[in-house]
């Protein structure tokens, strides 16, 4: 049975009965895309009376809840809750409140910025309720596919956010099943932004024993958002969070994630020091030599950003000025991160 949950959940549809699937969506402040999102679940050919939908509302406002409600008022037979998630912890927290709140067996998430298709909740059901090839048990978790469209020379952000397609389990297209949830605890609300809670997610699962399916007829269609100018350069502020998934996971995470540390970081950071030490120290050749390493790793790095990419005069001077920011960031967060979280991460 279910405990009374902490916090609000407004039930907008009549209850009838457990459902089969409870979809849980975590958002903040973005209804347009909730909106797109919440269009593409009405498509579903999954029975609907047999669904749930929960969003939780990571810093309610009036313009989510009202795309919330829309929904309610046309969508027959799903039950919809709203959860306003009014002591905001990010993504990881909210999702949280959002399967807490569900009442179904089966916990299907996404993100506000997808679009299921129509399918989605049929397959991820039948993955989720078929038997492994020996006959056993059906899975504890399976992750979908997500297919994210890309012009024929992306930029190197639009690139980066096509990894999503490739990693091995995502918040925007995964099923859980709600024992395994409350055997593991949930996500880890410590990862406050949207980055590696997935894989932390993945990876105790695995750890406690579960198996993890592939759907791959579950399908989630994720088109890039919008990003300004240098968007690379405030990205950086998600390493601090590799160095959590590192201590608590350090050989998942050196296997499956990154096998060996940025060395390329390190040795620019290093030619930086060496460059200032020599001119404190009145030696200007070394100087000269530092600086030329560094300059050397810094056209190398830009290159690499740039194959396969977009050439436009724009995204070249983006490329050019966000390598020289990049490298510098991404080890303070690295240390930084490795500081709070008081394991030896590189």
């Amino acid at each position: 049975m279910n405990q009374p949950m902490p916090f609000d959940v407004s039930v907008l549809t009549p209850v009838q009965g457990v459902p089969a699937m409870s979809v849980v969506i975590a958002t903040w402040r973005r209804p347009q895309m909730l909106q797109r999102c919440l269009d593409g679940l009405l498509m579903q050919t999954f029975d609907a009376h047999r669904l749930e939908l929960v969003v939780a509302d990571d810093g309610p406002d009036d313009a989510t809840h009202a795309v919330v409600n829309a929904f309610a008022a046309v969508a027959p037979g799903w039950r919809v809750r709203y959860v306003p998630v009014r002591d905001t912890q990010g993504p990881a927290a909210a999702r949280n409140r959002g399967w807490q709140a569900a009442t179904g067996d089966i916990i299907a998430f996404t993100d506000d910025d997808t679009i299921p298709a129509p399918t989605w909740l049929a397959e991820g059901w039948r993955t989720m309720t078929s038997p492994d090839e020996a006959g056993g048990m059906p899975p504890d978790a399976a992750t979908g596919a997500v297919r994210m469209p890309l012009p024929m020379r992306p930029t190197d952000y639009e690139r980066d956010a096509s990894g999503l397609t490739r990693a091995e389990f995502v918040t925007a297209n995964c099923f859980v099943r709600r024992a395994m949830l409350e055997h593991i605890g949930g996500f880890d609300e410590r990862f406050r932004l949207a980055w590696r809670e997935d894989s932390d997610l993945q990876f105790r699962i695995l750890d406690a024993g579960g198996r993890i399916a592939r759907a791959p007829h579950a399908l989630m269609h994720h088109p890039v958002r919008p990003a300004p100018w240098g968007v690379s350069v405030s990205q950086q502020r998600k390493v601090f969070y590799d160095a959590l998934l590192y201590k608590k996971h350090p050989q998942r995470y050196r296997a499956r994630i990154r096998p060996v540390p940025p060395w390329h970081y390190y040795g620019m950071g290093a030619a930086v020091a060496v460059a200032l030490i020599a001119l404190a120290t009145h030696l200007p050749w070394l100087a000269g030599v530092a600086a030329m390493v560094w300059l050397a790793l810094t056209l190398r790095f830009t290159a690499m950003r740039l194959q396969g990419t977009t050439h436009t005069a724009r995204h070249v001077l983006e490329m050019l000025w966000t390598s020289i920011a990049i490298p510098p960031l991404a080890l303070y967060w690295r240390l930084r991160g490795a500081w709070h979280f008081r394991v030896w991460f590189l």
